[in-house]
């Protein structure tokens, strides 16, 4: 009987454990799935990431979500040096349908991730180590996951027309009335930060604080810049052509209103995404610049303006866009 008894309780423990073993006993295999499942979606509508290039980002879950719940991932990249280091937030696909964003975005996270040894140059060796980066490369994954993929989020909110500039409230929906006669793909939402994408961001300006944010989107080929600091001439191909500050803008609000530094890349093309060779060459001119501007010359960074008078918006035309053999002109030119 009581060896009867001792088998019983024998299987009933390893049908415990069984059963224990298949379900998850933290959140580090749902947390894999997650990022699994996104990698998947992202390659599928952007083959130029590819899945392997997502997988070995190691990006991870912060708790965040889009309007229609998929998760806001990021990747930490550490500074080596142990003092003077600087923060710069690397952010990609505001806007849905910049589909060459990401591509970018994660090429430069692997750059970033490399070993001295692999670096492309001392400028890189040396800047790099001096940096703690936070990559987010898809800021907005229900618009590029959309079919088609769309400018706004899943609320139909232009999230670069969401940030909470001065004097939002009039100046927002007067832009938008005025300037783009209603254009539903720059809506600026009902008020500020009313989206959990934008207010992700917000967040992490304050929880990460970084020195230095880039923005990357497309398709003007131009290089942007607002905030302090002295901006780079060029990143590669791409020269400086300062087109102004918008209501609701990230370059208003974080550049401008809190003393960040923006650097703002438009990529040629939404579609086709730039060589290796390119995005290379961008990236070490950034390291440059940064070494140059913020590293070694801290005189010419100034505070945070919350003292001083906030910059009214610029509100410039609307120009044709520039035809693109992937890109037929069906719209007035789409301002950042």
């Amino acid at each position: 009987m009581n060896s009867l008894k001792f088998r019983l309780f024998a299987l009933a423990l390893v049908a415990t454990t069984l059963a224990t073993a298949a379900e998850p006993t933290s959140g580090q295999p749902i947390e894999a799935s997650a990022v699994r499942s996104q990698c998947t979606d992202y390659a599928r509508r952007v083959a130029a990431i590819g899945f392997d290039r997502c997988l070995g980002a190691q990006l991870r879950l912060t708790g965040a979500k889009s309007s229609q719940g998929r998760p806001i991932l990021i990747r930490d990249i550490a500074a080596n040096a142990a003092e003077d280091r600087l923060r710069v937030l690397v952010l990609g696909t505001i806007h849905g349908d910049e589909l060459t964003a990401p591509v970018l975005a994660f090429r430069w996270l692997q750059f970033a991730s490399q070993q001295p040894a692999q670096a492309s140059s001392a400028a890189t060796d040396r800047t790099s180590a001096r940096i703690a980066w936070r990559f987010v490369p898809v800021v907005n994954p229900d618009g590029l996951l959309a079919t088609p993929a769309t400018r706004v989020n899943a609320r139909g909110v232009d999230l670069n027309r969401n940030f909470p500039t001065p004097n939002w409230l009039q100046e927002a929906p007067r832009y938008w009335e005025q300037r783009t006669r209603r254009d539903p793909r720059r809506f600026p939402g009902r008020s500020p930060l009313s989206e959990p994408e934008s207010r992700f961001i917000e967040q992490q300006l304050d929880a990460f604080s970084p020195d230095l944010i880039v923005s990357i989107h497309a398709p003007l080929g131009v290089l942007d810049f607002d905030g302090p600091a002295v901006p780079p001439h060029r990143l590669g191909r791409l020269y400086l052509d300062q087109v102004g500050v918008f209501p609701g803008s990230l370059g208003h609000y974080a550049g401008v209103h809190r003393g960040i530094p923006v650097v703002t890349i438009e990529l040629p093309h939404a579609l086709q995404p730039p060589t290796d060779a390119e995005m290379r060459h961008m990236w070490d001119d950034l390291l440059r610049w940064i070494d140059a501007r913020l590293l070694t010359r801290p005189d010419e960074r100034v505070q945070p303006a919350q003292t001083a008078s906030p910059m009214p918006s610029v509100v410039l035309p609307i120009q044709p866009l520039l035809p693109s053999p992937l890109q037929p002109v069906v719209a007035p030119l789409k301002a950042r």
